[in-house]
């Protein structure tokens, strides 16, 4: 007898100083999540509005952490703390999800789970970026990507798999028995630079398991993701590039300007 809760779902969001995201992310969860699950959120020591906020919600499963010399930040942060929510998930589904991702439909965690198809050897569904790009401009941008057209004519090896596909952390869904039984980790191939979840997404691949590879746009009819929304509004903690954050805070704009993105934020009740 598996000792996880059947059809049940632990979400797993890591919260870093992101008040406005993070409530948008758990309003949404709580608005449209239909299969029965349980959230906990790790907040890597924020120390600021966004963990009162969260110490207010009775319905979460909130663990602090602190981190007195300033390391609970970043990339590898945001992986160890997915792995202690990994460690305290007791249900048969571990669900990954980014504070900057908004839930948008009744059935995207059902559908999500549906993909399993019951196969106990299936361990993860997802996908890879999800952008809010119009397709004539991804197409532009795949066929004018001169670098990865070289890399891939002269068959420069990839010994780490940096350019190797993976399902990202951003919202994926895994079998928490399989990770567990394996030892796997969101924070493996650190000391190889990989980012979150990469490493551990190789190694259920390369052991056998079956993984589900949603196309982007597919994922992107469940979920919005604010990519890289968390280092644009914390300037301080992170370094990233000018285009970049100019194209953030474009579309966090957008976003925030849908109507039925302003509806969950007027919600007060999702909260109770």
């Amino acid at each position: 007898m598996s000792e996880f809760i059947s059809q049940r779902a632990t979400i797993c969001v890591v919260n870093y100083k992101t008040l406005d995201f993070t409530r948008l992310c758990l309003r949404s969860i709580r608005k449209f999540t239909n299969y029965p699950y349980e959230v906990i959120v790790v907040d890597n020591d924020s120390k600021d509005e966004s963990l009162e906020y969260l110490k207010s919600l009775s319905w979460i499963r909130l663990i602090q952490r602190q981190g007195e010399d300033g390391s609970l930040k970043g990339s590898y942060a945001h992986a160890s703390a997915l792995d202690i929510g990994l460690r305290n998930c007791n249900t048969e589904f571990f669900v990954s999800l980014h504070s900057d991702t908004f839930v948008l439909r009744d059935d995207w965690l059902t559908t999500l789970i549906d993909f399993f198809n019951s196969d106990k050897q299936t361990a993860c569904v997802g996908s890879g970026k999800i952008e809010l790009t119009p397709v004539l401009q991804t197409f532009l941008k795949k066929v004018t990507d001169f670098k990865t057209m070289k890399r891939k004519l002269l068959k420069e090896p990839d010994p780490l798999g940096v350019h190797r596909y993976y399902n990202r952390s951003i919202c994926a869904v895994y079998r928490t028995d399989i990770l567990k039984k394996e030892n796997l980790t969101f924070g493996m191939g650190d000391k190889e630079g990989l980012t979150v979840g990469k490493k551990l997404y190789f190694e259920l691949v390369d052991r056998g398991f079956k993984t589900i590879e949603l196309p982007e746009r597919k994922m992107g009819e469940f979920v919005i993701h604010l990519a890289h929304a968390t280092q644009v509004i914390n300037p301080k903690d992170f370094k990233i590039r000018k285009r970049t954050v100019n194209k953030c805070n474009s579309l966090i704009k957008k976003v925030m300007a849908n109507d039925l993105i302003k509806q969950i934020l007027e919600d007060d009740s999702l909260d109770k």
